[in-house]
């Protein structure tokens, strides 16, 4: 298996998650008293996350727990978070700094109280740590029948005191320092689902299953005032301290109704302030502000400040409320990520900033009528997306969106820079509006111009209409384009050709203008989705045998096939230079295709399928959304930034499961093994000679070996034009003439002796290393020695060795005609081939004479010619088939 394998994925690394904001459980309000700031903790998943009030950005990011959070809570330094049967303390907003463990069951319920944390768990046992040690301070137990604890609070100036709620409809009141209980109240007869202090002493509001809510003095234990909410139980309380005696409650269908404490009746009702239950709702303190989350992905702050009592929306964070069924990338700069969820809405996410969001609504059948009745009536909504088309060449004029609906024969236009639904609703004509005949929009295209809509139907039909206008512009084919539904369509850069692709197993090209048939092919196997890459002009065809091919639309040929996927293909992306193709299946894998070789490169699993795959326009991010997964996860691109080995993958390969990416950059722990892993993959020793029968070159740098023949000429050039003086050996310290005016003395080494000059003959007379070498070379027949050794010379000390080999410098013929048999052995091996040739050239100049006089030498030099001419031929006619492809290339036109 290969070195990547233990990383999983070798090219995409889990970056972010956008568009997360809550989940099912209540948020807390923390402040700030330096900042002066109010602070919103909500949980995501198995990490939680902080905002600010004052713009709903985006403060910190916890580290991710192991479980998902069960649930939330928050004193001055530290907020608490059940996970399974833990409860752990982040400091920071960020990291683990403390860890209760002891629970038997899952912790459902937490409570910060001063140094202690109480935890309750589904068994009904209640904990009582210190937060500091992490030891049990204390332990009580209920008993499930008679009162399963469902809520509880601090009573404010109670000392030591801790209120239970029960299911049961009971609530307690317990010292915990003592471990006594105080009272026992008997309840109204529903389970408790809420218990919230009031901002008057005593008092204590109390919310029950049956939608009752009733403000009870817990001093003297009688009830104040009771109301009755008919939307459910009660599932959160809060109460205005800014001087309006008002109190707000939630409720699971999304409302929330506003009661006067003082006329002790109903004041407002905000509907749908949700779509999904009120997890949770808190007034900021002194200020005319309620916060709201809910399970439908969104935070909301609601301001009073109008007439009536009810608030308006003052700013939210909105998520999609179901998972997402479609993404891609709008515009040039790859910023904004356009989604189209199951809950019926469009929204823009921003890579840069969560300011920069915004949502286009949901679809309508008719915009008027749903802004007057409220989109809640089902007979104006429009089903959920199930694909859309975009682009922003013209969004400034008009609508820049086409999107085709689950079940709708008509496609929608939206505004992207108005943030809403378009003018138009684009519909063929031909069948008369007749909803009985279950004909559906199956795929759609905008040309690169963002002039032209092109829509494939259910039927086999593909229609274009004119994106300003809306207007049908006629139809491809003389009845139907394809005999099945269309499963993909597209137009080139140009708007030259129109491809698609039906479920007639045929994948059509026509004239975009004249809507002319020009090729079919037929695929054999019907294609399941399609997807264009304009610049490079492959289409990637998704098949419904779970393989992939690539069509070339300048050759009209399917010039690669890709096998292994063993799901449905749901979606594909090109990088921005069409090298790569990115597929995600439903066998949970993202897959990465390199196109010029043909290969798999990378391949990881993910724990849900992905459904949609989008990659940035700019390369650096690749977007993916998946099965029952609200966010829409980011892949950094490791290949920007490093140096990454890509190596086809073996069939057999076993991909590895990569978490998916948290809410905010991921900060690599591991960021040095990561380093090794990839110096480890890019390592690669070349190997001396590729082949046998390719002529290798030297590594050797050109002054090694251009200039020997010309190094006579180089020496008298740089020849000297007097002698070298030796420079006198001055003293540490420059001796100085005594006297007014400092003057260094005068050296006294001047009357040295000079070097001799005579030269030792004796010394020449040795035979060198390298003449050893090549005598004991033609014994073995092995050069490798010797030539070795040539290499490691410079020009100099080369020449010198072919003179030495003469006999007038005390050589010898044999060993003359044994460098001319290790020349003949190198033109052999094919390997140091422009060495060979230097040193041949060399040798020819220097002993041409004596070779012409020695029969033995020219019988061997006639040997050397014969195989240098036979090499030199075979790589001349390469060179002249190359030089011929090249200027065909050139000059042809394609």
């Amino acid at each position: 298996m290969p070195v990547g394998s233990k990383k999983g994925s070798v090219i995409f690394s889990g970056f972010r998650a956008l568009g997360l904001y809550s989940n099912h459980l209540s948020h807390v309000v923390r402040y700030h008293k330096k900042h002066r700031e109010f602070y919103i903790v909500t949980a995501v998943g198995n990490c939680f996350h902080t905002y600010n009030v004052k713009k709903l950005g985006i403060v910190a990011v916890s580290n991710a727990l192991p479980e998902d959070i069960s649930y939330l809570a928050a004193d001055r330094m530290l907020v608490y978070v059940a996970n399974g049967k833990k409860v752990s303390a982040f400091a920071r907003n960020k990291e683990v700094v403390h860890m209760y463990t002891g629970h038997g069951a899952d912790v459902h319920l937490l409570l910060p109280f001063g140094d202690h944390i109480i935890s309750v768990d589904r068994d009904n046992a209640v904990i009582v740590w210190d937060v500091e040690s992490e030891e049990e301070y204390l332990q009580i137990t209920f008993d499930k029948v008679s009162f399963e604890v469902s809520a509880v609070m601090h009573p404010s100036t109670y000392l030591n005191k801790i209120l239970f709620g029960s299911s049961q409809g009971g609530l307690q009141l317990w010292n915990v320092k003592s471990n006594k209980l105080l009272y026992t109240f008997p309840g109204w007869a529903s389970g408790v689902t809420v218990l919230q202090q009031t901002p008057a002493v005593d008092a204590v509001g109390v919310g029950l299953s049956s939608g009752q809510i009733i403000i009870h003095n817990i001093k003297f234990d009688e009830s104040l005032m009771k109301f009755q909410q008919d939307w459910g139980p009660v599932t959160s309380l809060s109460f205005r301290t800014d001087g309006h005696p008002v109190m707000a409650a939630g409720s699971p269908v999304g409302h929330i109704g506003l009661w006067d404490l003082e006329e002790k009746k109903l004041v407002c009702q905000m509907r749908d302030a949700h779509n999904t239950a009120i997890a949770g709702l808190t007034f900021l303190h002194g200020e005319p502000l309620l916060i709201t989350n809910g399970a439908d992905n969104g935070i909301r702050v609601w301001i009073f400040d109008t007439a009536g009592g009810g608030g308006r929306l003052l700013r939210s964070r909105l998520g999609h409320s179901a998972p997402p069924t479609k993404i891609q990338h709008h515009g040039l700069n790859g910023h904004h990520i356009l989604s189209a969820g199951q809950d019926g809405t469009l929204q823009s996410f921003s890579t840069v900033h969560e300011r920069f969001n915004r949502s286009l609504g949901h679809g309508s059948i008719n915009k008027k009528k749903s802004k007057k009745k409220s989109l809640r009536y089902d007979e104006l909504k429009l089903p959920a997306i199930t694909t859309f088309a975009s682009e922003s060449a013209r969004q400034s004029d008009w609508d820049s969106i086409v999107a085709c609906h689950r079940g709708y024969l008509m496609t929608t236009t939206w505004n992207y820079q108005k943030g809403s639904m378009g003018a138009h609703k684009l519909e063929p004509e031909r069948f008369n509006k007749n909803r009985a005949l279950n004909v559906h929009a199956t795929a759609v295209d905008i040309t690169s111009c963002g002039n032209f809509v092109v829509v494939g139907l259910s039927s086999g039909h593909i229609d274009v209409y004119n994106m300003q206008s809306g207007m049908h512009r006629g139809q491809y084919g003389e009845d139907k384009a394809h005999r099945g539904a269309v499963r993909g369509v597209s137009v080139d850069g140009l708007n030259q050709l129109t491809v698609s692709a039906g479920a007639d197993k045929l994948v059509k090209i026509w004239k975009f203008k004249s809507r002319k048939l020009v090729h079919s092919i037929d695929l054999g196997t019907s294609p399941a989705t399609t997807h264009l890459h304009r610049d490079s002009g492959m289409l990637a065809i998704a098949l419904d045998d779970f393989t992939l091919n690539v069509l070339d639309m300048e050759t009209k040929r399917i010039v690669r096939k890709f096998s292994g996927h063993r799901g449905q293909v749901n979606d594909m992306a090109f990088s921005p230079d069409g090298r790569w193709l990115i597929t995600a299946a439903m066998d949970c894998t993202i897959r990465t295709w390199d196109l010029p070789s043909g290969c798999l490169v990378d391949c990881f699993l993910v724990d849900s399928a992905a459904v949609s795959l989008t990659m940035s326009p700019t390369g650096d991010f690749l977007a993916s959304s998946h099965v029952d997964n609200l966010g829409i996860y980011l892949w950094s691109n490791n290949t920007l930034c490093s140096m990454v080995s890509l190596r086809p993958l073996p069939a057999d390969y076993e991909p590895t499961v990569i978490m998916l990416p948290g809410t905010c950059p991921s900060q690599d722990e591991e960021g040095e093994g990561d380093a090794e892993l990839n110096t480890e993959m890019i390592e690669y020793e070349s190997p001396e000679q590729l082949d046998e029968k390719l002529v290798t070159l030297s590594l050797l740098p050109d002054s090694r070996w251009k200039n020997l023949l010309h190094l006579d000429i180089i020496k008298k050039r740089n020849k000297p034009k007097e002698p070298p003086k030796v420079p006198k050996a001055a003293p540490f310290f420059m001796p100085t003439i005594p006297g007014l005016i400092p003057q260094f003395a005068p050296s006294e080494g001047s009357n040295q002796e000079e070097q001799s000059k005579i030269v030792n003959f004796g010394v020449l007379a040795q035979k060198s290393h390298f003449y050893q070498l090549l005598e004991s070379a033609m014994l073995s027949n092995k050069y490798d020695g010797p030539v070795g050794m040539l290499k490691e010379m410079g020009p100099s000390g080369i020449d010198a060795e072919l003179r030495g080999l003469a006999p007038d410098m005390g050589g010898d013929v044999s060993v003359l005609q044994g460098f001319l048999k290790m020349v003949a052995s190198m033109l052999d091996s094919k390997r140091d081939f422009d060495l060979a040739q230097a040193y041949l050239a060399l040798f020819l100049k220097l002993h041409l004479r004596l070779i012409s006089q020695e029969p033995g030498l020219m019988e061997e030099a006639s040997r050397v010619s014969e195989k240098l001419e036979e090499t030199w031929t075979s790589m001349q006619t390469l060179f002249n088939q190359s030089l011929c492809l090249l200027s065909y290339t050139k000059s042809a036109l394609l």
